[in-house]
Protein backbone atom coordinates (compact mmCIF):
# COMPACT_ATOMS: atom_id res chain seq x y z
CA UNK A 1 0.00 0.00 0.00
CA UNK A 2 0.99 3.35 -0.95
CA UNK A 3 2.43 5.45 1.68
CA UNK A 4 0.37 9.13 2.93
CA UNK A 5 1.63 11.79 5.03
CA UNK A 6 -0.02 12.25 8.15
CA UNK A 7 -2.67 14.93 7.49
CA UNK A 8 -6.35 16.31 8.01
CA UNK A 9 -6.78 14.08 4.78
CA UNK A 10 -4.70 10.92 7.06
CA UNK A 11 -7.32 12.01 9.98
CA UNK A 12 -10.33 11.35 7.43
CA UNK A 13 -9.21 7.72 6.41
CA UNK A 14 -8.76 7.25 10.52
CA UNK A 15 -12.15 7.81 10.91
CA UNK A 16 -13.50 5.86 8.57
CA UNK A 17 -14.30 1.64 8.20
CA UNK A 18 -14.02 -0.67 6.05
CA UNK A 19 -17.70 -1.36 4.22
CA UNK A 20 -19.41 -4.34 3.52
CA UNK A 21 -18.54 -6.92 0.56
CA UNK A 22 -20.40 -5.43 -2.15
CA UNK A 23 -21.19 -1.87 -1.15
CA UNK A 24 -21.72 0.31 -3.64
CA UNK A 25 -21.94 4.24 -4.33
CA UNK A 26 -24.97 4.57 -1.62
CA UNK A 27 -23.00 2.81 1.31
CA UNK A 28 -19.80 4.99 0.38
CA UNK A 29 -22.24 8.48 0.11
CA UNK A 30 -23.46 7.38 3.43
CA UNK A 31 -20.49 6.76 5.44
CA UNK A 32 -18.91 9.99 4.64
CA UNK A 33 -21.89 12.20 5.03
CA UNK A 34 -21.79 10.49 8.54
CA UNK A 35 -18.23 11.36 8.74
CA UNK A 36 -18.64 15.43 7.26
CA UNK A 37 -21.91 15.66 9.88
CA UNK A 38 -20.35 15.22 12.95
CA UNK A 39 -17.92 18.11 13.00
CA UNK A 40 -15.08 16.13 13.15
CA UNK A 41 -13.49 17.10 9.86
CA UNK A 42 -13.00 20.72 9.66
CA UNK A 43 -14.61 22.94 6.66
CA UNK A 44 -12.18 23.94 4.10
CA UNK A 45 -10.00 20.11 4.54
CA UNK A 46 -8.87 18.17 1.82
CA UNK A 47 -10.30 15.07 1.23
CA UNK A 48 -7.71 11.76 0.16
CA UNK A 49 -7.42 10.63 -3.64
CA UNK A 50 -10.18 8.93 -4.50
CA UNK A 51 -7.87 5.17 -5.09
CA UNK A 52 -7.01 6.09 -0.57
CA UNK A 53 -10.87 6.16 0.37
CA UNK A 54 -11.23 2.88 -1.88
CA UNK A 55 -8.44 1.22 -0.45
CA UNK A 56 -10.04 2.35 3.46
CA UNK A 57 -13.95 1.17 2.91
CA UNK A 58 -12.66 -1.71 0.80
CA UNK A 59 -14.66 -0.56 -2.34
CA UNK A 60 -14.46 0.10 -5.74
CA UNK A 61 -12.84 3.29 -7.00
CA UNK A 62 -16.04 3.86 -9.39
CA UNK A 63 -17.82 3.44 -6.28
CA UNK A 64 -15.80 6.35 -4.47
CA UNK A 65 -16.39 8.43 -7.66
CA UNK A 66 -20.08 8.57 -7.68
CA UNK A 67 -20.48 9.31 -4.01
CA UNK A 68 -18.08 12.44 -4.49
CA UNK A 69 -20.09 13.29 -7.27
CA UNK A 70 -23.42 13.01 -5.19
CA UNK A 71 -21.89 15.32 -2.51
CA UNK A 72 -21.02 17.71 -4.63
CA UNK A 73 -24.43 17.85 -6.26
CA UNK A 74 -25.35 18.48 -2.54
CA UNK A 75 -23.09 20.92 -1.62
CA UNK A 76 -21.34 18.92 0.88
CA UNK A 77 -17.84 19.35 -1.08
CA UNK A 78 -16.69 21.31 -3.69
CA UNK A 79 -14.16 19.75 -7.01
CA UNK A 80 -10.89 21.31 -7.65
CA UNK A 81 -9.92 20.76 -11.09
CA UNK A 82 -6.28 20.05 -10.33
CA UNK A 83 -5.88 20.29 -6.42
CA UNK A 84 -8.31 17.95 -5.52
CA UNK A 85 -11.80 17.85 -3.65
CA UNK A 86 -12.22 19.29 -0.57
CA UNK A 87 -14.82 20.02 2.59
CA UNK A 88 -16.98 23.15 1.80
CA UNK A 89 -15.70 26.14 3.92
CA UNK A 90 -19.76 27.41 3.44
CA UNK A 91 -22.25 25.16 2.27
CA UNK A 92 -25.48 26.69 0.19
CA UNK A 93 -27.95 28.17 2.52
CA UNK A 94 -30.70 27.65 -0.58
CA UNK A 95 -31.83 24.78 1.09
CA UNK A 96 -31.42 24.01 5.01
CA UNK A 97 -28.90 21.74 5.69
CA UNK A 98 -31.25 18.98 7.12
CA UNK A 99 -33.33 19.14 4.11
CA UNK A 100 -30.58 18.69 1.77
CA UNK A 101 -29.08 15.39 4.15
CA UNK A 102 -32.26 13.82 4.19
CA UNK A 103 -33.11 13.42 1.12
CA UNK A 104 -30.27 11.10 0.51
CA UNK A 105 -29.76 9.55 3.84
CA UNK A 106 -33.53 8.98 4.29
CA UNK A 107 -32.59 6.85 0.51
CA UNK A 108 -35.93 8.16 -0.44
CA UNK A 109 -37.38 5.83 -3.00
CA UNK A 110 -36.64 6.00 -6.60
CA UNK A 111 -40.19 6.58 -7.67
CA UNK A 112 -40.68 9.70 -5.28
CA UNK A 113 -37.31 10.92 -6.74
CA UNK A 114 -38.30 10.24 -10.21
CA UNK A 115 -42.10 11.97 -9.55
CA UNK A 116 -40.47 15.06 -7.90
CA UNK A 117 -38.18 15.80 -10.71
CA UNK A 118 -40.47 15.37 -12.79
CA UNK A 119 -42.73 18.23 -11.81
CA UNK A 120 -39.75 20.35 -11.17
CA UNK A 121 -38.89 19.86 -14.72
CA UNK A 122 -42.25 20.22 -16.31
CA UNK A 123 -42.92 23.76 -14.42
CA UNK A 124 -39.10 24.54 -14.97
CA UNK A 125 -40.02 24.35 -18.96
CA UNK A 126 -42.84 26.41 -18.73
CA UNK A 127 -41.80 29.11 -16.60
CA UNK A 128 -38.45 29.10 -19.16
CA UNK A 129 -40.69 29.18 -22.24
CA UNK A 130 -42.83 32.01 -20.56
CA UNK A 131 -40.23 34.37 -19.19
CA UNK A 132 -37.33 33.79 -20.88
CA UNK A 133 -37.22 32.22 -24.25
CA UNK A 134 -35.15 33.69 -26.82
CA UNK A 135 -31.98 33.62 -24.25
CA UNK A 136 -32.96 30.33 -23.09
CA UNK A 137 -33.05 29.07 -26.19
CA UNK A 138 -29.72 30.25 -27.46
CA UNK A 139 -28.29 28.32 -24.48
CA UNK A 140 -29.49 24.96 -24.28
CA UNK A 141 -28.51 24.94 -27.99
CA UNK A 142 -24.81 24.45 -27.31
CA UNK A 143 -25.87 21.55 -24.69
CA UNK A 144 -27.90 19.77 -27.72
CA UNK A 145 -24.49 20.23 -29.92
CA UNK A 146 -22.63 18.91 -27.19
CA UNK A 147 -25.01 15.39 -26.84
CA UNK A 148 -25.37 14.94 -30.55
CA UNK A 149 -22.19 14.59 -30.53
CA UNK A 150 -21.08 12.09 -27.92
CA UNK A 151 -23.71 10.05 -28.88
CA UNK A 152 -21.19 7.36 -28.07
CA UNK A 153 -19.68 8.45 -25.13
CA UNK A 154 -22.27 8.04 -22.42
CA UNK A 155 -20.14 10.16 -19.77
CA UNK A 156 -19.96 13.12 -22.08
CA UNK A 157 -23.52 12.41 -23.14
CA UNK A 158 -24.52 12.12 -19.41
CA UNK A 159 -22.36 15.83 -18.88
CA UNK A 160 -24.14 17.43 -21.91
CA UNK A 161 -27.76 15.93 -20.84
CA UNK A 162 -27.28 17.29 -17.23
CA UNK A 163 -26.01 20.90 -18.66
CA UNK A 164 -29.43 21.66 -20.46
CA UNK A 165 -31.04 20.63 -17.16
CA UNK A 166 -28.95 23.32 -15.60
CA UNK A 167 -29.80 25.84 -18.16
CA UNK A 168 -33.30 25.58 -17.85
CA UNK A 169 -33.22 25.72 -14.24
CA UNK A 170 -30.92 28.86 -13.84
CA UNK A 171 -33.69 30.46 -16.75
CA UNK A 172 -35.94 30.12 -14.46
CA UNK A 173 -34.72 32.77 -12.14
CA UNK A 174 -35.42 30.45 -9.29
CA UNK A 175 -32.30 29.93 -7.16
CA UNK A 176 -34.32 26.90 -4.50
CA UNK A 177 -36.46 25.52 -7.67
CA UNK A 178 -32.76 25.17 -9.29
CA UNK A 179 -31.25 23.95 -6.41
CA UNK A 180 -33.80 21.09 -5.94
CA UNK A 181 -33.34 20.38 -9.89
CA UNK A 182 -29.64 19.73 -9.56
CA UNK A 183 -30.37 17.90 -6.52
CA UNK A 184 -32.95 15.56 -7.27
CA UNK A 185 -31.14 15.00 -10.78
CA UNK A 186 -27.96 14.11 -9.32
CA UNK A 187 -29.64 11.13 -6.46
CA UNK A 188 -32.05 9.94 -9.43
CA UNK A 189 -29.04 9.15 -11.06
CA UNK A 190 -27.11 7.81 -7.87
CA UNK A 191 -29.45 5.59 -7.86
CA UNK A 192 -29.53 3.85 -11.01
CA UNK A 193 -26.83 2.62 -13.72
CA UNK A 194 -25.69 2.46 -17.15
CA UNK A 195 -27.79 0.31 -19.76
CA UNK A 196 -26.35 -1.79 -22.35
CA UNK A 197 -28.55 -0.21 -24.70
CA UNK A 198 -27.41 3.13 -23.36
CA UNK A 199 -26.89 4.82 -26.98
CA UNK A 200 -30.39 4.09 -27.83
CA UNK A 201 -31.55 5.62 -24.95
CA UNK A 202 -29.54 8.68 -25.14
CA UNK A 203 -31.21 9.25 -29.20
CA UNK A 204 -34.08 9.57 -27.45
CA UNK A 205 -33.47 11.64 -24.72
CA UNK A 206 -31.54 13.96 -27.12
CA UNK A 207 -34.98 13.86 -29.75
CA UNK A 208 -36.94 14.97 -26.69
CA UNK A 209 -34.58 17.71 -25.38
CA UNK A 210 -34.99 18.97 -28.79
CA UNK A 211 -38.59 19.40 -29.02
CA UNK A 212 -38.54 21.29 -25.34
CA UNK A 213 -35.88 23.49 -26.73
CA UNK A 214 -37.92 23.89 -29.72
CA UNK A 215 -41.14 24.91 -27.68
CA UNK A 216 -39.21 27.35 -25.69
CA UNK A 217 -37.51 29.00 -28.72
CA UNK A 218 -41.19 29.26 -29.93
CA UNK A 219 -42.20 30.86 -26.68
CA UNK A 220 -44.75 28.66 -26.10
CA UNK A 221 -45.25 27.70 -22.12
CA UNK A 222 -48.37 25.01 -23.17
CA UNK A 223 -46.11 22.72 -25.73
CA UNK A 224 -42.79 23.65 -23.53
CA UNK A 225 -44.02 21.75 -20.48
CA UNK A 226 -45.84 19.39 -22.81
CA UNK A 227 -42.78 17.83 -24.30
CA UNK A 228 -40.83 18.17 -20.86
CA UNK A 229 -43.94 15.68 -19.30
CA UNK A 230 -43.16 13.42 -22.33
CA UNK A 231 -39.51 13.41 -21.75
CA UNK A 232 -39.90 12.93 -18.30
CA UNK A 233 -42.32 9.96 -19.08
CA UNK A 234 -39.75 8.38 -21.65
CA UNK A 235 -36.84 9.10 -18.25
CA UNK A 236 -38.93 7.59 -15.72
CA UNK A 237 -39.57 4.14 -17.66
CA UNK A 238 -35.86 4.12 -18.62
CA UNK A 239 -34.92 4.92 -14.79
CA UNK A 240 -37.36 2.35 -13.30
CA UNK A 241 -35.64 -0.09 -16.01
CA UNK A 242 -32.42 0.71 -14.69
CA UNK A 243 -30.88 2.73 -17.49
CA UNK A 244 -29.41 6.58 -17.45
CA UNK A 245 -31.40 9.38 -18.40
Amino acid sequence: MPAYPRSDAHLICDALVPLPAGSGAAAVTSSLLDLFTSGSVAPGTRLPPERRLAEVLAVSRSAVREALATLDTLGVVEARPGAGTYLRAQRSAVLPESIRWSMLVGERDLDELVELRSALEIHAAWLAAESAAGPTAARLAPQLARAAASLDDLGAFLEADREFHRELARACGNTTLQDLLDITHGLVGSLVGASADARHHAAIALAEHREVHAAIAAGDPEAASAAMRSHMRTSAALLRGGAAA
